[in-house]
Formats: C-alpha cells, sequence, structure tokens
C-alpha cells in the first residue's frame, strides 16, 4: 500500500474492497471511510476529511463503497454513511459517523497518528 510519504487522503472510492483479515493486520495508522459517491452526505463530508488529513499526512486513508452485501462494511456494522473507522494497528480505536466538523476529525486522527 505504499511507503509511508505516499499516504495521505484518499479521493477515489475503492470498488474492490480489502478483506476483514488484510485490515486486521495493517500495521499503521489508518481510517477506513465507508460511503458512496453519490451520497450527499459523504459529499458534504469531503472537505471536512481534507482539512483534517492535512495535518496527518502519514495516516492511511482507505476508502470503501459500501452496499448491501458488501462484507468489510458487515463486518463493522456500518449502518449510515460517512462512517469513519480509525484504526491503530488493525483495531478500531474511534468512529465518527457523519461527521459535521473538521476539528472532531482531527482530534481522532491524533489518537491514532504517534507522529502528531
Amino acid at each position: 500500500m505504499g511507503k509511508k510519504t505516499d499516504m495521505a487522503m484518499n479521493t477515489t472510492y475503492a470498488s474492490i474492497e480489502p478483506t476483514r483479515a488484510e485490515i486486521d493486520t495493517l500495521d499503521s495508522p489508518t481510517v477506513l471511510e465507508f460511503g458512496a459517491p453519490w451520497c450527499g452526505y459523504c459529499q458534504a463530508a469531503q472537505p471536512l476529511l481534507a482539512s483534517a488529513f492535512a495535518h496527518h499526512p502519514g495516516v492511511r486513508h482507505i476508502k470503501i463503497e459500501d452496499g448491501k452485501g458488501r462484507p468489510l462494511g458487515r463486518s463493522f456494522r456500518v449502518k449510515l454513511w460517512p462512517t469513519l473507522i480509525f484504526l491503530d494497528r488493525g483495531r478500531e480505536v474511534e468512529r465518527l459517523v457523519r461527521p459535521t466538523d473538521a476539528e472532531m476529525i482531527r482530534e481522532a486522527l491524533a489518537r491514532i497518528d504517534a507522529a502528531s
């Protein structure tokens, strides 16, 4: 998934999602963003995410296109979009559902980003 310098906010939803086993073995701070490109709440959150990720360039961002029957979202019990799952070494540390403030995203990022 790239070197640390390659990590930053992702702007494209992955149509092929990683497996839960792959997520559980991640060794770097990661945010999973579950949503869909046509979702109005997801679109509204993008500037907030961009602002927050600007302060945490070392955090991996995996944007997952979610929907009915998608196993990764179901394994995290995602019900509303966007749902942000903040992971430290593959373990959930925090979750934000439909965030409306960049500061709350920055605070959650700081909890998983040891470099901050």
